[in-house]
């Protein structure tokens, strides 16, 4: 079990009885993050993950890196080498592809801060900022608050495997609402961001081989 997760399991397991029996059956906590990818990098990467399975995303991402010198993820500015073609040649529909210009574009005039500048934001104030962009919703920037900044207070209310993990978990005869996950959740904070961990770990479970 990585320690950095102790603090947050601790106060989980003490919440109450259900998440404390989902922790034992689940195990530890595997959450991690990629703190290397720029926010720019993070938000391209949601974008082609939009409505895709993660393999068909990951091959999407593939080819566009091969766009770019040594098949590395570009920068806000080397986007401008590809046309809008080659985007939509490796995979990225007509929206999609305006929605990375638009990434980039926010990016280069500092509505996308840069990865020193978003660390000194709240979750809050980043989210106001991100969502400015077309095609980035308040869902994508919680993942990318979660996997990127690793911000431990995150509760994706609107995210489907969440809501049914909670299902799962506490055995509610129906899907709690955004609304009412969002009071439910309170119970979690500080570490709201690993309770949905285990709550995605729920739905995973309980899906069966066909799914």
């Amino acid at each position: 079990m990585s320690p950095i997760h102790d603090p947050a399991l601790a106060h989980l397991r003490k919440s109450c009885p259900s998440m404390k029996a989902l922790i034992r059956r689940i195990g530890p906590c595997l959450m991690e993050t990629h703190g290397t990818r720029s926010p720019f990098q993070s938000l391209v990467s949601a974008v082609a993950h939009q409505q895709l399975n993660g393999k068909a995303a990951a091959t999407i991402l593939g080819r566009f890196q091969n766009l770019f010198p040594r098949g590395r993820f570009p920068t806000a500015k080397s986007l401008a080498m590809v046309s809008d073609e080659q985007l939509r040649g490796v995979g990225f529909s007509r929206a999609k592809a305006a929605a990375i210009r638009d990434i980039a574009e926010k990016s280069l005039s500092g509505i996308v801060p840069g990865s020193k500048a978003i660390a000194l934001l709240s979750d809050e104030e980043i989210i106001a900022r991100l969502t400015q962009v077309r095609g980035v919703g308040r869902w994508t920037v919680e993942m990318l608050l979660m996997f990127t900044l690793g911000r431990p207070d995150v509760w994706p209310v609107d995210d489907y495997g969440v809501r049914t993990g909670y299902k799962i978990a506490y055995g509610l005869p129906e899907l709690p609402s955004p609304k009412e996950l969002h009071g439910l959740g309170e119970r979690f904070r500080p570490f709201r961001s690993v309770a949905a961990w285990y709550l995605w770990r729920a739905t995973d479970t309980n899906r069966s081989p066909e799914d």
